[in-house]
């Protein structure tokens, strides 16, 4: 059994894109996504974007990698292994830095990653704009907007009529396979 996932429009240019973005947006549309060769400047401001929080991530993910270098070496030279070498202090943190640094870069790098896997919901194997046939040239040179069905604002015939309006060269209802 098949429901709807949304609404795709083309678009000739990435110019007419935004603009036609602009005026989803200001239509009242909430859940709508754009997919385009490459960024396209001013797409997150027509979309209404807020700004990403991978970068906390990351800053959390090497703030936890500086205290775990730091402190581990803490731990085993002022602690665990009370060794006086060359009468210098147990609690040498200058010998600490190096270890301290790579561990701090290690972690934000897993927190990036791993952050930006999450954020993209990735890895997503299927999604429902796969099956249509000139969707394919999202990835070379196709600009394209969906409108999903789970939109408040979602009424199929409406959405067909105010795209083509918008000037979109191609639309087309997009079903879901729920099997």
């Amino acid at each position: 059994m098949a429901s709807t996932f949304g609404v795709l429009a083309e678009f000739d240019s990435p110019r007419s894109l935004v603009s036609s973005v602009k005026k989803i947006r200001k239509e009242g549309f909430t859940k709508f996504d754009t997919y385009t060769p490459f960024p396209i400047h001013g797409m997150d401001a027509a979309m209404g974007l807020k700004e990403s929080v991978l970068g906390w991530i990351v800053v959390c993910g090497g703030a936890f990698g500086l205290s775990l270098g730091f402190g581990l070496q803490t731990w085993a030279s002022a602690s665990a292994y009370k060794l006086i070498i060359s009468g210098k202090p147990l609690f040498s943190y200058q010998a600490f830095v190096p270890v301290t640094f790579e561990l701090m870069v290690l972690f934000s790098a897993f927190a990036a990653v791993f952050g930006m896997f999450f954020l993209n919901r990735l890895p997503q194997h299927y999604h429902p704009l796969f099956e249509c046939p000139h969707f394919n040239t999202a990835s070379s040179h196709g600009f394209f907007v969906a409108i999903e069905a789970s939109d408040p604002a979602y009424d199929e015939k409406r959405v067909i009529v105010y795209l083509e309006s918008l000037g979109a060269t191609k639309v087309e209802v997009v079903e879901e396979s729920n099997g």
